[in-house]
């Protein structure tokens, strides 16, 4: 039932193309964010779509959608729709945001924002024509919604690191170690992109950037596939990221498993990268360190109410990294959760990312990241790539 407070404010008719992962997590974001935060529009989850109609009308049941349709191109048809949340694999994500932006919604992304530079250029150019509509367009790294990441970037805007020297980062999981591990689309160029390196070389770049507050300059890379054949899988994997075989039948792996690489940050300071899906018993490991000349910043994912911080202007008598607990209402959206010490999870950065949009497109603001950023995550990973064809030669980041 909804508040009478809520059934006063404008609606925002949201429509989701895609169901699983991402889409359940996105969904918890809509169902979450209006009984959280005082908004000022009330998210409406209006629509979600799939091919598969059984499945689709499953999703729309368990997670709470108003309706459900087959065909993207139906959904953004929708009156009742006015803003588009894409989770499918980055092959649709270029086709569906320009479509959506040029049909006059606004527009929620998955990252990476798409399968090539090419493609995240004509998105960009299309957000460019839509903002002058008043629509928005962002792109979804929802790590940056981490309490203690947004709290990290405030320290670093104080100056409390001082000039930037370093930024090293790894991204860690193991859920490709079987060899028989199916052939989802995750390892399919042609649906994904790249491999580790879209799917988590992606955060940990825009992480770097975000918290830097400057961009990645040049590469140097080393990429890797390890296995580079694997079970067909059967039907289509709903939840997680793996699946189940299919049978004798297998298939070419072509996208990376793992990809190495350091990098140059405008300023001069230096990046290092690693990403993986094969580092066993790692399940969701982002770490990342920051290095300043008036001290450091560190964060671990599968800690994420933490940050660690070291003040190398004190005393060396009583100088080192504490920890801070980032639960105060102070810090970054924990004023409309819990009392201080109560800690948060993965899926609350996905009410984050909720809550954020809808202020932005209140307001007509510009939204972060925006598609322009996101099109600076995907230079980057095409430099990474060419420079692991060239064997780790230095390959700069168009600006």
């Amino acid at each position: 039932m909804q508040r009478p407070a809520e059934t006063t404010k404008p609606a925002l008719g949201v429509g989701m193309v895609g169901y699983a992962f991402m889409g359940a997590a996105h969904s918890q974001g809509w169902r979450t964010v209006g009984r959280v935060f005082d908004l000022p529009l009330r998210p409406a989850m209006a629509a979600i779509c799939g091919r598969d109609p059984d499945a689709v009308r499953a999703a729309a049941e368990k997670h709470g959608w108003a309706a459900t349709e087959t065909d993207w191109r139906a959904l953004i048809a929708r009156d009742d729709v006015q803003l588009v949340d894409i989770c499918t694999p980055g092959d649709s994500h270029a086709e569906i945001a320009i479509a959506a932006l040029e049909a006059g919604k606004h527009v929620l992304c998955e990252k990476p924002l798409a399968n090539s530079v090419a493609e995240a250029e004509a998105m960009v150019e299309a957000a460019r024509r839509a903002r002058e509509r008043g629509q928005i367009a962002t792109v979804g790294f929802n790590y940056r919604r981490t309490p203690a990441i947004a709290h990290a970037r405030r320290m670093v805007r104080d100056g409390r690191l001082g000039v930037l020297r370093h930024v090293r980062v790894s991204y860690l999981q193991d859920w490709l170690v079987d060899p028989e591990s199916p052939l989802v689309w995750r390892l399919r160029r042609e649906h994904a992109g790249s491999g580790a390196l879209g799917d988590l070389g992606a955060h940990i770049v825009d992480l770097a950037q975000y918290l830097a507050g400057e961009p990645l300059v040049g590469v140097s890379a080393l990429t890797e596939t390890f296995v580079r054949e694997r079970p067909l899988p059967a039907g289509t994997a709903t939840t997680g990221l793996g699946g189940q075989a299919g049978g004798a039948a297998r298939g070419p792996v072509t996208v990376d498993d793992a990809a190495l690489f350091s990098g140059r940050l405008a300023s001069g300071a230096l990046a290092s990268f690693e990403a993986t899906r094969f580092a066993a018993g790692r399940k969701n490991a982002l770490r990342i360190e920051l290095n300043g000349e008036r001290g450091s910043l560190a964060f671990d994912l599968e800690r994420l109410n933490e940050l660690h911080f070291h003040d190398h202007t004190e005393p060396a008598t009583d100088a080192g990294f504490r920890r801070i607990l980032v639960t105060e209402p102070e810090h970054p959206y924990l004023e409309a959760w819990w009392p201080a010490g109560h800690a948060l999870g993965y899926e609350h950065t996905f009410v984050h990312q909720a809550r954020d949009l809808v202020l932005a497109i209140d307001a007509r603001t510009e939204p972060e990241p925006s598609f322009a950023d996101g099109l600076q995550v995907q230079r980057v990973l095409a430099a990474v790539e060419e420079s692991a064809e060239k064997n780790c030669v230095y390959t700069p980041v168009p600006a």
